[in-house]
């Protein structure tokens, strides 16, 4: 492109020099803006239409793990708070294993971290202090007792609402403990708390 300036600039102080080829000062300028134009247009494809670029490094940023806190302080306290990319989780130990999950339940938003540890049909759950929703710390899954009216003698039974708080998981390493963000792609209740307009701790962003 600066070749083809540097010949039309010769032309236009002495005509000559490009009566042999034929072409004309004109049509150089032209050839050099369409030049320009071009090597604009890639640039700005290599930087904003990039699909590596800053959205997908954001995307591996939110997924990293994140250190939280010591083994040996989560085990005196049994649980703690933690923010980790920009929302709020709990981290229980219980009997040996640790378990993550959205801070907020999500049947109101109540905070888990205040509530009790309790075994409901075999399975550890945290019991929300304010409406005393049943959520297995392994899965996440709300826990109800069920009866059939049509039948006196039947015995309550514990059934399954599905996996309504969303879990996280738990990695230690050389007595630090992080926490990784789940990446399951389905929509869980516990996110209206932990996301949006309902968040309840503000954005960072």
């Amino acid at each position: 492109m600066n070749a083809l300036f540097s010949i039309a600039t010769k032309k236009k102080k002495n005509p000559s020099v490009l009566e042999k080829s034929n072409v004309s000062y004109n049509k150089i300028i032209s050839l050099a803006k369409l030049s320009e134009d071009y090597l604009l247009f890639i640039w700005f494809c290599s930087t904003s239409m990039d699909p590596d670029g800053s959205e997908q490094d954001s995307e591996v940023k939110e997924y990293s793990p994140v250190y939280v806190g010591r083994e040996d302080d989560i085990k005196k306290s049994e649980r703690m708070t933690a923010v980790v990319h920009d929302r709020e989780v709990v981290i229980f130990y219980h009997k040996g294993e640790y378990h993550a999950m959205d801070i907020r339940c999500y049947h109101s938003g109540g905070p888990l971290h205040l509530g009790e540890i309790e075994e409901f049909d075999g399975r550890p759950c945290i019991v929300c202090p304010w409406h005393k929703y049943k959520i297995t710390l392994s899965t996440g899954e709300g826990l109800y007792q069920s009866i059939n009216p049509r039948d006196p003698s039947a015995k309550p039974e514990w059934c399954s609402k599905g996996v309504k708080q969303r879990i996280h998981t738990v990695t230690v390493d050389n007595g630090n403990i992080y926490v990784t963000l789940s990446k399951e792609p389905f929509k869980c209740d516990s996110d209206f708390y932990a996301t949006g307009d309902f968040k309840v701790i503000p954005s960072s962003f």
